[in-house]
């Protein structure tokens, strides 16, 4: 016999006998699973957010089922102690279903409720698989269906998410901050539509793009308060059955303060156990955070376009060599990053949005590919931001004489002059400049509308022509 044979153990379900690895903490419903949906190649392991908010469910539950006297002291321990070491980061390797799964999450489910009793069994003193003594379905699932333990679970894991998106956003925020201070006196500028408008600093130009983050980390708050409203208790469709009438609140309330949320049980269960409003508000928060994120890198790049036949208005730090035929090309790949994270976000909005439309009835069935576009979602966009700030923004540097020079001749410079010579005379002179290929400033020198002095007076002082803002 050849000695590299796995050892096994036999499980049954109610398609029949399977055999499982005799060292996996996971079942034969687990290992349905992985012959089912070989689909996304993201095992749940790759979300440890997720995988640890099943742990603080099912801790949550037994704590409940023991308050209640439906579990007895040994076994609600031994689950509460598995569920606390998961929640710690241990077994997570155990949680190998993939993240795209037919049957709302079951099998998501099923492999929290194996590991856990698997643990606890060998924290009791008895050998993986001995379900007689601590069962999955019967002792780990008690009073619970996948149908509110598994949104429960995903809503607490987004929130969790959440918080990493918001302390990246942070950094980033901060670092566009520093950078506004740095550029406060750097005049340069501004442009719409491509074309030169009116005077501005650098400083005000990266002040906004801190005052953007900033706006979308209170929008990412708000989105977040509204996972903290759960279905636990519910069970299939939100009436409750085979609950105790008290689960609902004591569950709520243990994974509260397991949790540290402030968790409220829905006042309608039946309208929660189908809705995933919540969520689809999450991607749209996710996809405003993504689209504005994407602005600023497109900016950045043009604003380094270059570095001598473009604007390059600033420079980017090098990080990595630009081209496999073009020596010495630098390319501004961090922002063109960002550009790829936030097209994947949006596109994911689309999935959740017809994910939670194509709901039917009493559940919706489609949460797992919601649960993967939101939790991918958080993560490419927590890794872009962080990403972008320290080895992009921190290092950007700027060119102070060339940014006055560029406003010195341009024609948009005109335009701080029109309360000194009105709309039809700045025009006028605007059109010489262009057709002389002179500045505004020659211009009027040569046309004598002014005195150098008045000139200087106008423009000699960047805040005249710059305002408050930023």
């Amino acid at each position: 016999m050849n000695g590299d044979v796995t050892a096994v153990r036999g499980e049954r379900d109610l398609i029949g006998s399977l055999p499982v690895p005799a060292d996996a903490y996971w079942g034969v419903h687990t290992a349905r699973a992985l012959e089912n949906f070989p689909v996304s190649g993201t095992p749940l392991s790759r979300h440890p957010r997720l995988v640890a908010a099943l742990a603080a469910v099912k801790q949550a539950a037994a704590l409940a089922n023991r308050d209640l006297g439906l579990l007895d002291g040994e076994r609600a321990g031994a689950i509460a102690d598995a569920c606390e070491e998961i929640r710690k980061g241990k077994l997570h390797e155990e949680f190998v279903v993939d993240l795209v799964q037919g049957g709302a999450g079951t099998s998501t489910n099923m492999n929290a409720n194996e590991v856990i009793a698997n643990r606890a069994l060998e924290i009791l003193g008895r050998p993986r698989g001995d379900y007689g003594h601590l069962d999955p379905h019967a002792h780990v699932n008690l009073g619970q269906s996948t149908n509110d333990a598994y949104p429960t679970a995903l809503r607490v894991g987004l929130g969790d998410a959440a918080d990493d998106l918001s302390a990246a956003m942070s950094l980033l925020e901060d670092a566009f901050r520093d950078k506004a201070a740095e550029f406060a006196g750097f005049l340069k500028m501004g442009r719409t539509q491509l074309q030169d408008a009116v005077p501005m600093t650098l400083g005000q130009e990266f002040g906004a793009f801190a005052v953007m983050l900033a706006e979308d980390r209170e929008r990412l708050r708000e989105a977040q308060a509204l996972l903290w409203e759960v279905n636990l208790g519910g069970t299939a469709i939100g009436t409750g059955l085979n609950a105790h009438p008290d689960y609902a609140r004591l569950a709520t309330r243990h994974l509260a303060v397991l949790t540290g949320r402030p968790l409220v049980s829905a006042a309608d269960l039946v309208e929660a156990t189908q809705d995933v409003g919540a969520l689809v508000h999450l991607s749209g928060v996710l996809k405003r955070i993504a689209v504005k994120l994407s602005k600023t890198a497109n900016d950045l790049r043009l604003l380094s376009s270059g570095p001598r036949s473009g604007l390059g208005e600033i420079t980017l730090p090098a990080v990595q060599a630009g081209s496999s035929i073009m020596p010495g090309k630098v390319n501004p790949v961090m922002a063109e990053m960002v550009n790829q994270v936030a097209f994947s976000v949006v596109g994911n909005d689309v999935t959740v949005s017809l994910a939670a439309e194509g709901g039917q009835l009493q559940l919706n069935a489609f949460e797992p590919v919601i649960a993967r576009c939101l939790f991918q979602g958080l993560a490419e966009l927590t890794a872009a931001c962080e990403l972008l700030a320290t080895r992009c923004v921190h290092g950007i540097t700027a060119d102070r004489e060339g940014l006055r020079a560029g406003v010195e001749r341009s024609i948009g410079l005109v335009t701080a002059l029109v309360p000194h010579l009105g709309y039809h005379r700045a025009t006028e002179v605007a059109q010489a400049a262009l057709r002389n290929g002179t500045s505004v400033v020659e211009e009027i020198r040569v046309q004598g509308l002014m005195d150098d002095a008045s000139l200087l007076a106008l423009l000699g002082d960047p805040a005249r022509l710059v305002g408050t803002g930023g």
